[in-house]
């Protein structure tokens, strides 16, 4: 509902609210009794204004329909697009409002094939669906609801399961997209909070290809933007990540907290994405890999970089890494029965925490605990093919056509790390690392310990032992064959196509017997104060707020505007301990002219209470203002 500008004699004066004076609110469904002006979010959507806020009631919103983006090749196409900047989209609860990918009148979040929406129909067959996708459109929140089931397509990018990057345009549940694989940044700032995003669907039937190219991709998405934060997310079941962040190199400007990603191949993964990026405060358990930031060919450009742009300082870290994975809990990522597409199906089983390719990047003050292969490791990351943009083009020991991104400069510092390496492999422990190149930055270790006492496992200790200090001092290849041998038995990667997975005759990791989906946990909290900061509408009625400046005793002009498709019936006003006035009102806005009386003191409190009709239905909205007088 908007809520227009209160003006008096002596000064202009505007309300304290969040948006801005004009917002008004559109509402989606019911909400307890009380109906909204739209059936389905799209519609709302496309009604709404920038700074405009669109409230969701409970209810399962399935995709009847879906829209594309125009004049791209891919299209994008999602179940609710976003096109419109500075909207706040919110769920009146983050675990009842599910926008929901399966076919209308099947069951919330079905797993049954037969029940999915596949999308669009591509040339290969469907191209698969996106939930939630924000195109190009700066400083749009998307807060405390569920995306379910938003599934790839073998006509689409998901029938190619084979490479970096190809698996991203369809099975997104939330996407801020700034023009995936443009290798631009096209989208500048974003909020997601109090967000769930899962899957139900995994057709084992099928053969694991195929079954891959339908399963959803990426729970909550950021590829080609600049500027954000996700805070109190939740994502499990997914075949590349719970949590991507890409294709913003070093300007992406981002914040992870309190994050919750599980089940999935990775927890988290980040493509070339650098600079000013820190995650925080996080779990990430029961995944195959727990963490992954790495350089590719693929969300172009690369490489992944933390180096803090324009080469400034770091408040965090004080040095020259804006990069920063802290104060988090990484734990029990052991897990080969989940999903597993593309690149993302190479992460090592067991591992924490991989830094592949990956330069100037700090790992501080964290908890690793129960990875049953590596706490954390810093490896390379082997490519083919141009542009190989910060790679090394036909690499000496990977050969001609093949695209190297070296790793170097990263940090790890301070952490803690509990039973890490209980597989008991060669090298198997807390953390390793190898590089390939002479003469870069070598990375450094420093105050990591293991909890309960004792010392860290032998590699760990070498490292530490070697490397003590970051920065400015360079290092000589490091081949670490036979880590290199167990990253890649682990991975079942063979160095040459034709040979066996270099795998010792006692070498034990886990493999995949058959994929689990997980059902949701039952605690994740919603919002507390999900009316906090919203204009005064039907569902968020009885708001208190202060009138910025001071106002005349009498002749205060006050504005009222309601929303789309509501109407006044009436207003009335109650000034302080006076006798409550109605005023007759018509139409979508109205004026009044208040008395705020000579009594003594500055401060009065006047309530006002709005009589509308949304369709039919006749509702009631109160809020009440505290004015200083003049």
């Amino acid at each position: 509902m908007r809520r227009g500008a209160v003006a008096g004699i002596v000064v202009l004066a505007y309300l304290v609210v969040v948006q801005c004076a004009g917002a008004q609110v559109l509402r989606v469904g019911t909400y307890k009794g009380i109906p909204g002006q739209y059936a389905t979010i799209q519609a709302a959507v496309d009604a709404a204004s920038p700074y405009d806020v669109i409230l969701v009631g409970p209810g399962d919103y399935k995709t009847a329909s879906y829209r594309t983006v125009t004049g791209t090749d891919e299209g994008f196409p999602a179940g609710v697009l976003i096109t419109t900047p500075d909207l706040t989209l919110r769920g009146m609860n983050r675990n009842t409002v599910v926008v929901d990918g399966t076919k209308p009148g099947t069951p919330q979040c079905s797993s049954a094939p037969a029940d999915q929406n596949y999308g669009p129909t591509a040339s290969g067959g469907p191209a698969g669906l996106n939930g939630v996708m924000v195109w190009k459109a700066d400083d749009v929140s998307v807060e405390n609801m569920t995306a379910c089931n938003f599934i790839g397509g073998p006509g689409g990018d998901g029938g190619n399961t084979g490479g970096a990057g190809s698996v991203d345009i369809a099975g997104n549940e939330f996407w801020w997209n700034g023009g995936y694989d443009s290798g631009a940044v096209g989208g500048w700032g974003f909020y997601g909070s109090y967000l769930t995003a899962t899957s139900t669907f995994y057709n084992s039937a099928l053969p694991p290809m195929q079954a891959e190219a339908q399963a959803a991709e990426y729970g909550i998405f950021s590829s080609d933007w600049s500027g954000g934060t996700w805070d109190q997310t939740y994502a499990s079941n997914f075949n590349d990540s719970g949590l991507y962040i890409g294709a913003c190199q070093q300007i992406c400007d981002q914040t992870v907290d309190h994050t919750w990603a599980e089940y999935d191949a990775l927890g988290y993964s980040g493509s070339n994405s650098g600079g000013s990026l820190v995650v925080e405060n996080s779990q990430f358990d029961n995944n195959e890999d727990g963490f992954d930031t790495n350089s590719q060919n693929g969300d172009n450009p690369p490489p992944q970089n933390g180096a803090c742009p324009g080469n400034g300082i770091s408040p965090i870290t004080h040095t020259h890494s804006c990069w920063v994975f802290m104060d988090n809990y990484v734990h029990d990522n052991n897990n080969p029965n989940v999903p597993t597409a593309g690149d993302a199906a190479a992460g090592p089983v067991g591992t924490g925490m991989s830094i592949s390719g990956g330069r100037n990047d700090t790992v501080m003050d964290n908890t690793f605990a129960n990875n049953g292969a590596w706490g954390n490791i810093i490896v390379p990351y082997p490519d083919s093919g141009p542009p190989c943009d910060g790679g090394s083009a036909n690499n000496l020991l990977l050969g001609p056509g093949s695209c190297l991104y070296d790793e170097y400069g990263d940090a790890v510092i301070d952490n803690k790390y509990q039973n890490d390496g209980f597989f008991g492999n060669p090298t198997n422990g807390d953390f390793d690392q190898f590089n390939i190149n002479d003469g870069e930055p070598s990375d450094c270790f420093s105050g990591n310990t293991v909890v309960g006492g004792g010392g860290l496992s032998a590699d760990a200790a070498s490292l530490q032992a070697t490397y003590p200090t970051c920065g400015g001092t360079t290092a000589g290849a490091n081949l670490n064959a036979l880590f290199l041998d167990e990253t890649a038995c682990d991975s079942q990667i063979a160095f040459l196509a034709g040979q066996p997975v270099p795998c010792l005759p006692t070498d034990h990791y886990p493999r995949t017997t058959a994929i689990v989906m997980h059902p949701l946990p039952s605690n994740l909290p919603t919002m507390p104060t999900v009316c906090a900061g919203v204009p005064a509408n039907p569902w968020c009625s009885g708001e208190v707020a202060a009138v910025k400046g001071c106002v005349a005793r009498k002749g205060t002009r006050v504005a009222f505007a309601v929303a789309l498709r509501e109407r006044f019936v009436s207003v009335s006003v109650k000034v302080g301990k006076g006798k409550a006035v109605s005023h007759k009102a018509h139409g979508r806005k109205t004026r009044l002219t208040i008395d705020l009386g000579s009594g003594p003191g500055r401060r009065l409190r006047v309530k006002f209470v709005e009589h509308i009709k949304v369709g039919r239905h006749k509702e009631t909205v109160s809020f009440t203002r505290i004015y200083r007088r003049c």
